[in-house]
């Protein structure tokens, strides 16, 4: 029996009609006929092939991996496809990471600048305070005079002592005050963590259902996708499953797409092929919990915090 005979037994099995499945797997009808049929060649691709019949066999209660490895030969292999694609992937990653030294390399000279003329200031600095202290150091001169004592001078010098001792007061208040301020800054400083994503649990299973937490998402939060070769089958819902913000084919040809999730605590991800899609939070690019080359088909969860903890 052909791999679209058996599927469309068990769905009429199950009594469950392609328009109900479509509803269920988000596949368009008539991919759905065209499985059943055998006209595998009216798919998108050839990925889109083993992506679509495994959704379908999760449908009708079969197992994905067993019945593709029973009908290996009508389904096509996207081995070098899926190749090329890493191989482009891996590639350009190691592009960008290598570009990281390279904005670094001028540091060591700048600083060594910096220490030269921090050392040409400093020498600048203590040069014109030995010439200042020379010049006011006063002369003695002799003298037989009888000093005579002035009850007014006296005062006089009081007084002045006074203002001296308020002025060094308000001087160490000042200082203290100051010395709060910078400590305040340091806390505010503290407090502005950067986003970061925990797996809370790694799915199983097929098509294995991953959990996650983005941390320190902040005030407002964009969705970015990006396709790469082929793009990739993708259903975004929100709103606990009741907002449906993507559902389609993502390509190279759509570029890359922002969304403002701004508001929402959760969001899911159905995706039929993950080593065609690039995933990222404010900037932040989401690492797939489980081996894209193990499991193309995965279901994600990502539960969005603003701040370490869930702290609003």
């Amino acid at each position: 029996m052909e791999i679209g005979a058996r599927l469309r037994e068990a769905r009429e099995a199950q009594n469950l009609s392609l328009d109900h499945l479509q509803e269920t797997t988000k596949i368009q009808k008539r991919y759905l006929t065209a499985i059943e049929e055998g006209n595998l060649h009216i798919l998108p691709g050839k990925f889109y092939a083993r992506a679509f019949i495994k959704e379908y066999a999760n449908a009708v209660g079969l197992d994905p991996n067993e019945l593709l490895d029973e009908h290996k030969e009508e389904v096509p292999e996207t081995e070098e496809e899926n190749t090329v694609q890493y191989t482009r992937m891996q590639r350009s990653r190691k592009e960008s990471s290598d570009k990281g030294p390279a904005i670094f390399s001028i540091l060591p000279s700048i600083i060594t600048v910096a220490l030269v003329i921090g050392i040409f200031f400093a020498a600048w600095f203590f040069i014109q305070e030995a010439m200042s202290g020379e010049s006011t150091e006063p002369v003695e001169e002799p003298n037989d005079n009888v000093v005579i004592n002035n009850p007014d001078d006296e005062d006089e010098s009081k007084d002045a002592g006074t203002e001296a001792d308020r002025g060094s007061d308000d001087s160490n208040t000042d200082n203290q005050g100051t010395g709060e301020d910078d400590g305040s800054e340091d806390d505010s400083q503290e407090e502005q963590a950067e986003p970061v994503f925990n797996v809370i649990e790694e799915g199983t299973g097929s098509p294995p259902l991953s959990q996650i937490e983005f941390t320190n998402a902040g005030e407002q939060v964009t969705l970015s996708l990006n396709a790469v070769g082929t793009g990739s089958w993708l259903e975004v819902r929100g709103g606990n499953n009741d907002e449906i913000i993507y559902s389609g084919t993502l390509t190279e040809e759509n570029g890359e797409m922002e969304f403002d999730v701004t508001g929402q605590d959760e969001l899911s991800f159905n995706i039929g092929y993950t080593p065609n899609l690039e995933i990222a939070f404010n900037g932040t690019k989401l690492e797939y919990p489980v081996d894209p080359e193990e499991k193309d088909h995965q279901r994600i969860q990502v539960s969005i915090q603003s701040q370490t903890g869930g702290e609003e």
